[in-house]
């Protein structure tokens, strides 16, 4: 069943507005952050009209009901990705910091943990990574005296895996890989990784935050360790992320930080951590973020991440065939649309990439310009950054007409000044 996009634009208000030259807005930022539907916003504006209140501490009934609301929000996400258990989705401001609280702590594992690392181990990346999911394992790397490395990507951005068997071997204990690429769309094949990290029993960090709110991801399938995502990535709110994680591996985990709620006893000397998830969460959480991401998952599970995922893959079969027509334009991604999302990032012939974004911008078009966070995959293609549009389920396959029109207005506008 096709979406209805039409319907679907009028619950995310920002999608209404006008910009430049009285222009309608076109967004094609979703990658960088997506827009928000009203059940969200107004989830999270009634959480501090009605229920503001700390999470976990008060016994008067406007506390039961925020603590409510937040636990409830937690079981709403573990349904959604297919924990195990509710107790496995812990609540943090980003995926960057649910990767960063990962490294963090199984740095800090005690020796012989089977999550602690030493000389000698290696931790595995692939030049396709954010910065959020490569930074956080060099410095890991750097505090153990473990080796980092990687794999390659190949000419059209994805990962190159002939030297699978050299790269995770004995050695490793951790494999840290994007599930999709926020530069090339390619979809990671996870399977024969993830046969390959269990046959040596290194421990599997997915960064899913180009996946889980495109498509459908079951942790439990997947048969990973640890999971990463935002949820201002999937029609949810800033400043509130998730990190899950089989729940025996949480509790070989020290905390990342320290404060109230993360307790069970205190004295002047020493503490006794909570059980998980509470033993990560320390402080007063985003109370109001997280009854905004519950929202947010009901709103997708409303529209059904299987049809999110068939309308993206209509919008990127279009687009690759329309964009590969563009003389001058060189994508930077796979060609075809089997295992890839809809990111498109591309270089114009003669032309900087923010300018080209300048350009869209002006006719209201709004993408993305620069190295997205990704300086070792721009350095990899010998480039300084590209154009890139990304597509969700509030865009239509006329959205991929207007974009490739304003490309070929870029380039005449420019071309006609001798630039």
């Amino acid at each position: 069943m096709s979406l209805d996009v039409a319907k679907i634009k009028r619950d995310f208000p920002l999608l209404s507005r006008k910009v430049r030259h009285d222009l309608p807005l076109l967004y094609l930022d979703s990658g960088a952050t997506s827009q928000k539907p009203i059940k969200v916003i107004e989830a999270e504006s009634d959480f501090y009209r009605f229920h503001n209140s700390a999470v976990h501490r008060g016994a008067h009934l406007i506390a039961e009901e925020a603590t409510d609301i937040y636990e409830g929000a937690r079981a709403k996400i573990a349904h959604f990705i297919g924990a195990e258990s509710v107790d496995e989705v812990i609540f943090t401001k980003s995926a960057t910091e649910s990767i960063n609280l990962l490294a963090y702590s199984l740095g800090q594992a005690r020796p012989n943990s089977p999550v602690s690392l030493k000389p000698g181990d290696s931790i595995v990346v692939s030049e396709l990574e954010h910065h959020a999911n490569l930074i956080p394992w060099q410095e890991l790397a750097k505090r153990t005296g473990a080796s980092l490395r990687w794999f390659p990507a190949t000419e059209d951005g994805r990962l190159d895996l002939r030297e699978i068997e050299q790269i995770i071997d004995s050695s490793t204990k951790i494999v840290a890989l994007t599930h999709q690429s926020n530069v090339t769309g390619a979809i990671t094949p996870l399977s024969s990784l993830l046969d390959r990290a269990k046959a040596v029993g290194a421990i599997t960090v997915i960064d899913a935050c180009q996946s889980v709110p495109h498509f459908p991801v079951d942790v439990q399938k997947l048969g990973i360790d640890f999971l990463a995502f935002s949820g201002h990535k999937m029609v949810g709110p800033t400043g509130i992320g998730l990190l899950w994680g089989r729940k025996s591996l949480l509790e070989e985990l020290p905390p990342f930080l320290f404060g109230g709620s993360m307790v069970t006893s205190v004295s002047m000397s020493d503490a006794t951590f909570a059980p998980v998830p509470r033993k990560f969460e320390a402080g007063v959480p985003n109370m109001a973020g997280a009854a905004g991401l519950g929202a947010a998952v009901d709103y997708l599970q409303s529209i059904g991440m299987d049809a999110i995922h068939n309308h993206e893959l209509s919008l990127t079969e279009y687009a690759l065939a329309k964009l590969q027509e563009i003389e001058g334009l060189t994508l930077i991604g796979p060609g075809e649309s089997s295992d890839r999302g809809a990111v498109f990032s591309f270089t114009l012939d003669g032309i900087h990439p923010h300018d080209v974004g300048q350009a869209l911008d002006d006719r209201g078009i709004a993408v993305r310009t620069g190295h997205h966070c990704a300086w070792p995959l721009m350095k990899k293609f010998g480039i300084t950054g590209t154009t890139r549009a990304t597509f969700y389920l509030y865009n239509s396959l006329e959205d991929v007409d207007r974009l490739v029109e304003g490309i070929d207005e870029t380039q005449r506008f420019f071309t006609s000044r001798g630039l």
